[in-house]
């Protein structure tokens, strides 16, 4: 009983905090006296379950959420265990090991004279592609763009691209897609 106890303290001041609120201010949206809320942030309180349902429906949690061990708000994942594919030449390694709705980020790795053709996204894309080192030729819409570090192009990503190193060095580039929705 004493992690449950622990857990809901814990929780209901991360909630709390990660909300900008002061002890006052959620206790006061709640309907709670304030010295209430801090004895039940201490995690030494036992509190009724009226007052459990006043707190969640605060801080707009489920009752459950309240009371459960605390979730990380942190995820590390080894370099070895994000995705990397090849097209032609080009090692593309994702950067977000976790997806978030129309949004890509790439590594591209362009060997000294590799090239990879874009495949046009969604219409009303957009495609931002930054140079790390080396240098980049974008090709977009008949256009060829030379990207030398730190450059960055934005240019629709509905349209014919590619990429490619002219250099005799290697080059590494960003790509930042961020997906137009799908018309429904």
């Amino acid at each position: 009983m004493d992690d449950v106890a622990s857990n809901l303290g814990n929780n209901i001041r991360l909630l709390r905090e990660t909300r900008g609120l002061t002890q006052a201010q959620i206790a006061k949206i709640a309907g709670v006296p304030r010295p209430t809320w801090a004895n039940l942030e201490s995690g030494a309180a036992n509190p009724t379950l009226a007052v459990m349902l006043k707190v969640a429906d605060a801080l707009q949690v489920s009752l459950e959420e309240l009371i459960s061990p605390p979730r990380t708000s942190s995820s590390f994942f080894a370099a070895a265990d994000l995705p990397v594919r090849k097209r032609g030449k080009v090692r593309i390694r994702r950067l977000l090991p976790e997806s978030i709705a129309g949004l890509e980020i790439e590594r591209l790795e362009l060997p000294a004279g590799a090239s990879m053709t874009g495949i046009p996204h969604t219409p009303g894309t957009r495609e931002y592609c930054t140079c790390e080192s080396g240098e980049v030729q974008v090709s977009e819409s008949g256009q060829i763009w030379r990207l030398r570090p730190g450059d960055v192009l934005a240019f629709r990503g509905d349209q014919p691209h590619g990429y490619r190193n002219r250099g005799q060095t290697p080059a590494i580039a960003y790509s930042v897609i961020a997906l137009a929705p799908l018309a429904g």
